[in-house]
């Protein structure tokens, strides 16, 4: 069964703001115009990027549960494969990943079982390709690079709705991905110039899709991941003085001593493409797919 090409929130495009804004192929010492009319544009993304960050009791709930961080990572880095293998889009990742933390933010996953993490990475990577991708595999397809169990459609699907559900249907969030080609162009005008932007805006992603697998970087808006990400990328130290009004300089600070430190350039490898595996029901659990499945009884609790 295919999945169908219908999104099921409410947003429409014209709600999302665009990525592709093709900002290399200008000359930037040139395009102050263009800086100057993207930032009259871009004002309400930051504004209202603060609003759809995680609670801070909740990252230090997520934080402080030391089973919870250790079964995040092992899903991230699942998410991530898979991501790679399909080449997807950036911002595929990022919003999967996403999706994940604020579902994990208000519910205790069964202790024990590993099926519950593994449904739930699916489902919320499978909504993130609808949102993003112009094409997303099956979702039989989709369950690669050596996953614990196999889920039958009907299941993920099941797990997908009580995901949208969880989120309020709000599936459309400010990503980091919305700032880089701004925070590129500023840094240009600012007198640092960029030789080759399309390595800088690789580079950069890069940067930003590792960060999804330290639960620490829940604490920064995506701007400044966003910011901090360009900077390491094209080599810039954060305390130069010219790059004091870059953007929320403490924020951004922090965030890339945290890149830094954590050496987040190794941590998202793209891999050639390879064909999908056929599809296939063996190993698919029996108590999570079984033809008299309910989701209420997939085992989660609301916290």
């Amino acid at each position: 069964m295919s999945m169908s090409p219908i999104l099921y929130c409410n947003e429409v495009a014209t709600d999302v703001v665009s990525s592709n804004a093709d900002i290399c192929d200008h000359d930037f010492h040139a395009t102050l115009d263009f800086l100057s009319d993207y930032e009259s544009s871009i004002i309400s993304v930051f504004d209202s990027e603060m609003d759809q960050m995680l609670e801070l009791e909740s990252i230090h709930r997520l934080r402080g549960n030391p089973g919870i961080v250790s079964a995040r990572k092992d899903a991230v880095n699942w998410m991530l494969k898979v991501h790679a293998y399909y080449q997807f889009r950036p911002e595929t990742a990022y919003l999967s990943v996403n999706y994940l933390d604020r579902f994990l933010s208000s519910h205790t996953l069964p202790k024990g079982k590993g099926w519950p993490l593994q449904l739930l990475s699916v489902a919320c990577l499978a909504l993130a390709a609808k949102m993003e991708e112009t094409s997303v595999p099956l979702l039989l397809d989709l369950q690669v690079k050596e996953p614990r169990f196999l889920f039958k459609p009907k299941t993920v699907q099941r797990m997908e709705l009580l995901v949208m559900a969880n989120l309020k249907w709000r599936l459309h969030r400010t990503t980091p991905f919305d700032f880089v080609h701004y925070f590129i162009a500023k840094l240009s005008c600012l007198g640092s110039p960029l030789n080759d932007c399309s390595h800088v805006l690789s580079h950069a992603s890069d940067l930003i899709i590792s960060t999804c697998q330290m639960i620490d970087f829940l604490d920064y808006p995506p701007s400044s991941i966003a910011a901090a990400a360009v900077l390491c990328a094209t080599d810039q130290y954060v305390d130069d003085q010219e790059l004091g009004f870059f953007h929320k300089r403490e924020l951004v600070k922090n965030c890339y001593n945290l890149m830094k430190q954590t050496k987040c350039l190794f941590a998202h490898v793209k891999q050639q493409k390879l064909q999908p595996l056929p599809p296939s029901t063996v190993g698919v659990p029996d108590a999570a797919i079984g033809r008299s499945y309910n989701i209420h009884k997939i085992g989660l609790t609301r916290t």
